[in-house]
């Protein structure tokens, strides 16, 4: 896409003034932790509605500005592009509200919905196993129907925030004959319960710090059904394709961010009686970076374009995220270079997009794993026989 439409435009410089006088200035002290405290968090948030960055997706009905998924991108792009912000953390521009909660009807969507929207109540995610990743056709954590109630076993990891949670949302198989296509099934388990523990916080080489937990016949009263039996899967779809082109999002930042350093730091060192900016290689690797942002950004914007027109973009999706996530890891792998020393150093932040970045790689599907989907679509649309 050569040109945005001016509201858009508006709205990246909005959200790039706030990252550039708001956050950038404080990512030594705020990227020391994985969490926002919350003072800090309530005045990050107050400048973000005085920007205009507050509850971007929400829809208006509940609030929110309504933006589609181009003009929320663009925000994560302009966010991506420092450290100050915890990288799966809460974001600062209003609370996190997942799109299975609009599926919620009757008491239990007053119950929960309303107050997600307020900042009162807050949910952690829950599908990844130990044994079943990027497979949620392999999921083991099991929910079995006991009258007015499922009954919910297993155990899940890599669960953001399982300790802050009001409600955790749970994929567990009600069918696993079925696998992924109509034996899983969403719910929202409600926290503190007895038969919900916190196994551990796990230490990870990124800032976040997530959970393992375990569901040791957790009684889920059926109201707390996301829908009916057997669509979990596609509930969680939906979620990670939209997950996945914020993936590619956030690298468009990072990549950006790199190339900032990179180049400044090019033109200001002096090495043998020249600028770094004078040699070639240097100059190379700018370019490649360049070059991996410029078709990253035609490639993301026109798949959240289409998404906002309705369009499946399962696939396009898949693109934007392996190519995101192992461009922008190159680009802080060359910044880093570029640097030599000093970027090994919490001095810059290199050192935290390096890795970050190549945890992204792993993260809501292992380039491998989007890479057999993607060329299973390839062999039935152009194959012969």
């Amino acid at each position: 896409m050569d040109e945005l439409p001016a509201e858009i435009e508006a709205l990246r410089s909005a959200a790039r003034a706030y990252v550039d006088t708001h956050l950038i200035p404080r990512e030594r002290e705020l990227s020391r932790s994985h969490k926002i405290a919350p003072a800090v968090l309530a005045e990050l948030e107050a400048h973000a509605k005085a920007a205009g960055l507050w509850q971007m997706g929400l829809p208006v009905e509940y609030g929110g500005r309504g933006l589609g998924m181009l003009g929320r991108a663009i925000v994560w792009e302009e966010l991506a592009r420092t450290i100050a912000l915890p990288t799966r953390g809460r974001n600062v521009t209003g609370p996190e509200v997942s799109a299975i909660l609009f599926h919620l009807t009757g008491d239990v969507r007053e119950e929960i919905l309303w107050p997600v929207i307020r900042g009162e109540k807050k949910t952690a995610f829950a599908q990844t196993e130990p044994d079943a990743g990027s497979d949620p056709g392999g999921m083991t954590t099991i929910a079995v129907r006991d009258g007015d109630d499922y009954v919910i076993t297993g155990r899940k990891w890599f669960i953001g925030f399982a300790d802050e949670a009001d409600y955790i949302q749970v994929f567990a198989a009600t069918d696993r004959s079925l696998g992924s296509r109509g034996g899983i099934t969403a719910f929202l388990v409600p926290m503190p319960n007895p038969g919900v523990r916190i196994v551990r916080e796990m230490e990870t080489m990124m800032r976040d710090r997530p959970f393992e937990v375990a569901f040791e016949g957790a009684r889920v009263p059926v109201r707390y059904r996301v829908g009916e039996e057997g669509q979990g899967f596609t509930f969680g779809q939906r979620w990670l394709t939209e997950g996945r082109l914020r993936h590619a999002a956030r690298a468009l930042g990072v990549i950006e961010r790199c190339l900032e350093l990179s180049a400044t730091r090019a033109n200001e060192r002096v090495t043998f009686g020249a600028k770094l900016a004078e040699r070639q290689s240097i100059q190379w690797m700018l370019v490649d970076m360049y070059v991996a942002l410029r078709q990253l950004r035609a490639m993301t914007y026109a798949a959240c374009a289409a998404y906002d027109r309705g369009e499946d973009v399962r696939y396009e999706s898949y693109i934007c995220k392996f190519t995101g996530d192992e461009a922008s890891f190159a680009a802080a792998d060359r910044a880093m270079q570029i640097y030599g020393g000093l970027g090994l150093t919490t001095d810059t932040p290199i050192e935290t997009f390096w890795r970050d970045q190549r945890s992204m790689i792993i993260t809501e599907g292992a380039t491998e794993v989007l890479k057999l989907a993607l060329a299973r679509d390839i062999l039935k649309r152009y194959g012969k026989g």
